[in-house]
C-alpha cells in the first residue's frame, strides 16, 4: 500500500502537514507521499490510500488524532476504524461529474517529483511539438479554439501568431500568474499541484513564437506555488527539458520567476510588463501591443496559467479533440473556483456549455444553508452578479456577457438570501478603488466617488437620484478608463442595479436592508412571547446591552447595542429578531 496526503495550500491550512508527521511517527511499512489539491477543498485534509492493485480508498476531514486508525487500516485492511472518514458516494460525484484537462494531474501526482509527471506522459507533447514547425504548432492551437482563460477570451493562436511574425531575434513568453480576484485560486492550485504541466505548456508556446526566454509572473502571496515552481524548474533543467538544445532539437529556452507585490492591476498585461521591468505597475497605452513591443520593448506574448495548462493536452490529443468540447464560440473546458454559500466549495473543471445550475447544484451540491439561492458573482471585481432567475444560463463567453457579467478568470461566489446585493457591490468597489493604479482620472476618482455613494446608501443616508447618478458614473468610467480594471470596475454595480434595483430603493427610501446585512440599518429586538429568560443572550453580549431576570423576557438597550449579532446567533428559541 501507499499513502498520499493532499498538501495544496488548502490541505496544509486544514492540518495536512500535522497528519503527515503523525502518520510518519506510526512507522507504517509503506510509502507516505504528498500531492497537490484535488479540488475537494471542503473535505480537507484528504488522505488517499492505494492498495497493491492501485485501488483507491479516500479518507476525508482527517485529523492527526486519526493517525493510529489509519495505520491499523493500512496494516490489517480492516476499514471499521476509518469507516467514518471514507468519502461518501455523494461527495465523490463532485469529481465524477467533471471533465479535467488543465487539472488532470492535480491531486494525483507528487508535484515535487518530475518522475511522476513523466510517468503520466509529461513532456511527450513538448517532444512532439519540437518535431513540428512553429507554424504547425500554432495551427493545432488554432484548430482547438483555445481562448485566453484569464478573462478576455482572446484567441490564443492569434496572440502566438502575432508574436511569431514580429521582427526581432529576442522575444519573451510570459505567464501571468498574478491571480488577484477575491475567491479565485485556480492558478495557484495548478502551480502548486502540477508545475511541470505549466512549464511544458510554456515551452511549447515559447517554441511556437520563437522565444528563448520564459518568465512566470506570480504574486508573492503564493509562497508554496513559488517554492514548487522553483523546484520544478530546477528538475526540468537537470533533465535537459529547460536550457540549451532541448531534446537535441536546437531550440533553447531559459526560465525566470518574478514575484509580484500583489497589485491587482498587474493582471493587466502591460501593467505586468511595467512591473517586470522594475517600474510601478501601471498600464501602457495600446497600440503598440505586447506582440510588437512588450517586455524591454521586445515582442512578447502573455497568457495565464490555465491557458498554458491546456496546451500539452491539446498537442498530444489534437486540436479537434479539444474543439469537440464546449460551444460554437467557446471551446474546451473551463476551471472555476466555487466558493460562498455552496455545500461543495472547491475547484471545478467542466466543458463550456454546461449551465450555472449544473455547477452550483449538480456538482456543488446546492446551498449549504436552508436559505434559497439568490445570485452568483462571476468574474470577480471585473464581473457581475447573475440572479437566480438566470440560473440556467449557459457557461460560455457570449451567454455570460449577455447577462452583464463576464467569464473572468473563473471566480464563482455563490450567494443566498442573506446576502445584501448593495453590500456586495460595495465590497467589490472598495476592492477596485483601492487597487486602482491611479494613472487615469476616470478610474482613480470615479471608483472613489461610486464607493462613497454606496457607503452612504448602506448607512441609510442614500438620497433620491443616487441610483441614476451611480449608473451615469458607471458608464463614464467604462468609457474613459485606460485599462480593463477601470473599464470593468462598474460591472458589479450595474448588474446589481439591473437585477436587484428594489434592494437599492429599499435602502434609500425605506432605510431598510432587505437581507438584514447592513448593520447601520438593522435593529435587534427580543420578542417577549418567545423569550424564555435563559440569559444566554445577556451572557454573550460583549457590551452588556441586554437586561432582564432569569425566566423573564429580556430587553435590548438599543443605545448600547453595537449590532454585532451575537445575541441573534446564540439564541436557541428564535426570540431575537432583526428588523
Amino acid at each position: 500500500m501507499r499513502i498520499v496526503i493532499g498538501q495544496g495550500s488548502c490541505g496544509i491550512a486544514a492540518g495536512a502537514e500535522k497528519i503527515r508527521k503523525a502518520l510518519t511517527e506510526q512507522s507504517i511499512g509503506c510509502d507516505i507521499s504528498i500531492t497537490g489539491c484535488i479540488g475537494m477543498c471542503w473535505l480537507e485534509p484528504i488522505v488517499d490510500i492505494y492498495d497493491d492493485d492501485n485501488a483507491l480508498t479516500r479518507l476525508v476531514r482527517v485529523s492527526e488524532n486519526d493517525a493510529q486508525a489509519v495505520a491499523e487500516y493500512v496494516e490489517t485492511g480492516d476499514k471499521s476504524k476509518v469507516e467514518k472518514l471514507i468519502v461518501t458516494d455523494e461527495d465523490s460525484q463532485f469529481l465524477s461529474k467533471q471533465t479535467r484537462i488543465a487539472l488532470r494531474n492535480c491531486g494525483i501526482i507528487n508535484p515535487e517529483l518530475i518522475e511522476e509527471y513523466t510517468e503520466k506522459g509529461g513532456y511527450t507533447a513538448l517532444k512532439k511539438a519540437l518535431g513540428m514547425t512553429p507554424e504547425e504548432v500554432i495551427e493545432i492551437i488554432k484548430t482547438s479554439g483555445l481562448a485566453g482563460r484569464g478573462g478576455a477570451g482572446f484567441p490564443t493562436w492569434f496572440k502566438w501568431n502575432a508574436a511569431r511574425q514580429s521582427a526581432g531575434e529576442e522575444k519573451y513568453l510570459i505567464c501571468n500568474a498574478d491571480e488577484g480576484d477575491p475567491g479565485a485560486f485556480m492558478d495557484r492550485a495548478v502551480i502548486e499541484s502540477d508545475p511541470h504541466n505549466l512549464i511544458e505548456g510554456m515551452l511549447i508556446g515559447a517554441y511556437a513564437i520563437g522565444a528563448k526566454h520564459a518568465v512566470v509572473y506570480v504574486r508573492a502571496e503564493y509562497p508554496l506555488a513559488i517554492k514548487r515552481l522553483k523546484n520544478a524548474i530546477r528538475q526540468a533543467t537537470e533533465n535537459g527539458v529547460i536550457g540549451e538544445d532541448i531534446f537535441g532539437s536546437g531550440f533553447s529556452c531559459d526560465f525566470t520567476i518574478k514575484a509580484g507585490a500583489g497589485a491587482f492591476v498587474c493582471g493587466e498585461e502591460t501593467a505586468l510588463i511595467e512591473s517586470l521591468e522594475g517600474h510601478r505597475g501601471m498600464p501602457r497605452l495600446k497600440p503598440p501591443f505586447p506582440a510588437q513591443s512588450g517586455f524591454w520593448r521586445k515582442p512578447s506574448n502573455i497568457n495565464n496559467v490555465e491557458t498554458f495548462a491546456n496546451v500539452a493536452w491539446i498537442i498530444n490529443n489534437g486540436g479537434e479533440a479539444f474543439a469537440a468540447m464546449g460551444t460554437e464560440g467557446s471551446k474546451g473546458t473551463k476551471v472555476f473556483a466555487v466558493t460562498g454559500k455552496v455545500k461543495r466549495s472547491g475547484l471545478v473543471e467542466i466543458p463550456m456549455g454546461k449551465t450555472l445550475r449544473d455547477v452550483i447544484f449538480d456538482i456543488g451540491g446546492g446551498m449549504k444553508t436552508d436559505k434559497p439561492f439568490k445570485a452568483v458573482q462571476m468574474g470577480g471585481p471585473s464581473g457581475g452578479c447573475i440572479p437566480a432567475s438566470l440560473i440556467d444560463t449557459v457557461i460560455d463567453y457570449k451567454a455570460l456577457g449577455a447577462t452583464g457579467a463576464i467569464m473572468g478568470s473563473g471566480g464563482m461566489v455563490v450567494m443566498d438570501e442573506s446576502t445584501c446585493m448593495v453590500g456586495m457591490a460595495k465590497f467589490f468597489l472598495d476592492f477596485t478603488a483601492k487597487e486602482s493604479c491611479g494613472k487615469c482620472i476616470h478610474c482613480r476618482i470615479g471608483t472613489k466617488r461610486m464607493l462613497e455613494m454606496l457607503e452612504r446608501i448602506t448607512k441609510g443616508e442614500g438620497r433620491e437620484g443616487d441610483i441614476e447618478l451611480l449608473e451615469e458614473l458607471c458608464y463614464s468610467i467604462k468609457d474613459g478608463a485606460l485599462c480593463g480594471l477601470g473599464q470593468t470596475a462598474p460591472n458589479p454595480v450595474l448588474t446589481t442595479i439591473k437585477y436587484f434595483r428594489n434592494e437599492y430603493e429599499a435602502h434609500i427610501k425605506d432605510k431598510k436592508c432587505p437581507a438584514g446585512e447592513c448593520s447601520d440599518l438593522i435593529e435587534y429586538k427580543i420578542a417577549a412571547d418567545k423569550c424564555r429568560g435563559c440569559t444566554l443572550c445577556a451572557r454573550n453580549c460583549p457590551v452588556g446591552a441586554i437586561g432582564g431576570t432569569v425566566k423573564q423576557p429580556h430587553v435590548i438597550d438599543t443605545t448600547k447595542c453595537i449590532k454585532c449579532g451575537k445575541c441573534y446567533t446564540v439564541c436557541k428559541f428564535g426570540a431575537v429578531v432583526k428588523e
